[in-house]
């Protein structure tokens, strides 16, 4: 039989750990590797080359569904399943929006967990029962059997996306220059052109939208207002 490859990426050990040892339990499943945050998560796809990854949003450097963009643009075969501790619709539309194929709440019992995993790995969609009566029926309608939904008009690049990451994150033009291997004139075009399209004009500002987007964690808030 052949097992299902999938690679975890997870900032909490112990509950990365945690999915590591249900999945451990089932026949079919091999954990090929562990990230703790998005940019690892890339590079490691990359090299492994995993079925599935288990995808958390709020993660450092480089948030999850930036990380699965990246990803489906290197490896496109690779079927990302998001777990997230947030059920609104917002998630989920932005989710799906990056190419997830499936999203699960990580309160999910481990049945649901290994169900989402084999369906994706089979090509399908799936949603957590919970999630699934929240999913508008235009977002379902929206999504083929590949879940590769079109981009919104005027979102953020891939790149202004990991530059909002970093204000948020209280990183200073300088350390994310330095961070993204980048000059600093770019960076500063890169922060005016996303706080003109988010129609915001602060970092606390920044910092409050990157936090209800479920890219960075409350806690990072407090540390910069």
């Amino acid at each position: 039989m052949k097992r299902i490859t999938v690679l975890l990426a997870e900032d909490h050990t112990v509950v990365r750990e945690g999915f590591r040892k249900l999945l451990e339990l089932e026949d079919d499943f091999e954990v090929v590797g562990e990230a703790e945050d998005g940019r690892q998560a890339v590079a490691m796809v990359k090299r492994l080359r995993p079925a599935v990854v288990l995808m958390d949003i709020a993660m450092p450097l480089l948030n999850g569904l930036e990380a699965t963009r990246k990803i489906l643009k290197a490896v496109p075969s690779t079927r990302i399943l998001i777990l997230t501790a947030h059920s609104d619709d917002a998630y989920v539309k932005n989710a799906t929006e990056s190419g997830a194929v499936g999203f699960l709440l990580k309160q999910a019992s481990a049945r649901v967990l290994s169900k989402g995993i084999r369906e994706v790995n089979k090509g399908n969609v799936f949603f957590g029962p919970f999630i699934a009566k929240l999913l508008p029926k235009r977002e379902r309608k929206s999504l083929d059997r590949a879940g590769r939904p079109k981009p919104r008009k005027g979102r953020l690049t891939s790149r202004e996306m990991e530059v909002f990451q970093l204000i948020a994150e209280g990183k200073a033009n300088k350390q994310i220059a330095a961070e993204l291997s980048i000059g600093m004139k770019t960076i500063e075009r890169h922060r005016e052109h996303l706080m003109e399209k988010l129609n915001i004009h602060g970092t606390a500002g920044l910092t409050r939208l990157a936090v209800a987007m479920g890219i960075i964690e409350s806690n990072v808030q407090l540390t910069i207002i």
